[in-house]
């Protein structure tokens, strides 16, 4: 089973501090915008209760935190932790300009590894992680530090391209190749990101599929795991539970 997607974690801060200046663009382009909405869903399935502290982990230029910030409404606070200091610039400066403050909670964007979350057990009552997991060093090692800090009883809701079987799959995985290759690297190519772009299909090649992922959820301590596919299995939301007791 696959457990580990790249080869340190400096490799992934370089990598997404080069690609930070592009990176909404870029999402937005080869999602048509829909990321947003696939990250909405991951929201409402994290259940971040109103006046709640939610983590948002791989945060990237913060998206999935402002809506966070939202659900969680003016007493709420959310923490968005990233590696990449690039796209945690971003994001403050996207939280600065938003104009909605009076009815979110507060906003606050911390430099950390994944796997070594420098806050205690059983700080957050909601979790969110939207394509990150995917780029970590060391997955189920990822998924215990996201259940010690969790409350008990607390939910997460883990978004990110999901890995196809051309066994299973196979009309789905070659449209997921072919996109890849005639789609996405190309766009990347044109603001000179190729090579980082070209990475995805590297991490996608290692990352566990949906029961794999599930699997290590329960290995990690997490109870009754969930996946939802998104866009005809391209994507996928994994929802997690830790237990109440």
């Amino acid at each position: 089973m696959p457990s580990s997607t790249v080869q340190s974690v400096a490799d992934v801060r370089d990598l997404f501090d080069r690609i930070a200046p592009q990176y909404d663009r870029l999402n937005d382009w080869l999602s048509l915008g829909l990321h947003r909405v696939w990250k909405g869903m991951a929201v409402g399935w994290a259940q971040p209760p109103q006046g709640g502290t939610v983590l948002d982990l791989c945060c990237g230029s913060g998206d999935l935190a402002l809506q966070l910030a939202r659900a969680v409404g003016p007493s709420g606070r959310i923490v968005g932790v990233d590696v990449s200091e690039q796209l945690l610039a971003i994001a403050r400066r996207r939280s600065q300009r938003a104009g909605d403050r009076a009815q979110r909670g507060q906003l606050d964007w911390i430099c950390a590894d994944a796997l070594h979350l420098p806050f205690a057990e059983n700080s957050f009552d909601a979790a969110t992680v939207g394509y990150g997991l995917r780029n970590l060093t060391d997955i189920p090692q990822a998924l215990r530090e996201l259940r010690r800090v969790l409350v008990p009883g607390a939910r997460a809701a883990i978004l990110d391209f999901q890995r196809l079987d051309f066994t299973s799959s196979h009309w789905m995985a070659e449209f997921q190749q072919l996109y890849l290759d005639a789609v996405v690297v190309p766009a990347a190519a044109s603001l000179g990101l190729q090579q980082e772009y070209e990475y995805i299909q590297q991490s996608l090649a290692n990352f566990p599929t949906a029961a794999e992922q599930g699997q290590l959820a329960i290995a990690a301590g997490f109870e009754m795991p969930q996946f939802y596919d998104l866009a005809g299995g391209l994507m996928g939301i994994l929802v997690l539970a830790k237990p109440a007791v």
